[in-house]
């Protein structure tokens, strides 16, 4: 399943340009970097991946349309699933968006691969 480009063209609208923003096609969605980082990423299962603080994980997954995000059978902390009928609507979505942002910009830059 591809990711739904509709959903992305809302997430680009929602992040402010800047030399630190990136786009790149990963695990079958497409993924919006800071500094390299992903901060948010419309997902190829539908819905939205959301990088988050690891300490806020648990309090996090208690809204009803969030799930951990799961990678080689694996719960990954610090990554949640936000469901697409919770990413239809544009005050969570701006919300979840602005989290993954917020958060991905608080870690340092990545190296530049040479």
């Amino acid at each position: 399943m591809a990711y739904d480009e509709e959903l992305a063209d809302r997430i680009r609208i929602l992040i402010p340009p800047g030399p630190e923003l990136s786009e790149r096609k990963m695990f079958g969605g497409l993924a919006f970097l800071i500094g390299g980082n992903m901060a948010v990423a419309a997902s190829a299962q539908g819905g939205l991946l959301v990088r988050i603080d690891p300490a806020e994980n648990d309090k996090l997954l208690e809204f009803e349309f969030v799930e951990p995000m799961v990678m080689g059978g694996r719960d990954m902390v610090g990554w949640v699933h936000v469901t697409g009928d919770a990413a239809d609507d544009d005050t969570v979505l701006r919300e979840w968006v602005e989290r993954g942002v917020s958060y991905a910009r608080s870690l340092p830059p990545k190296k530049k691969k040479k």
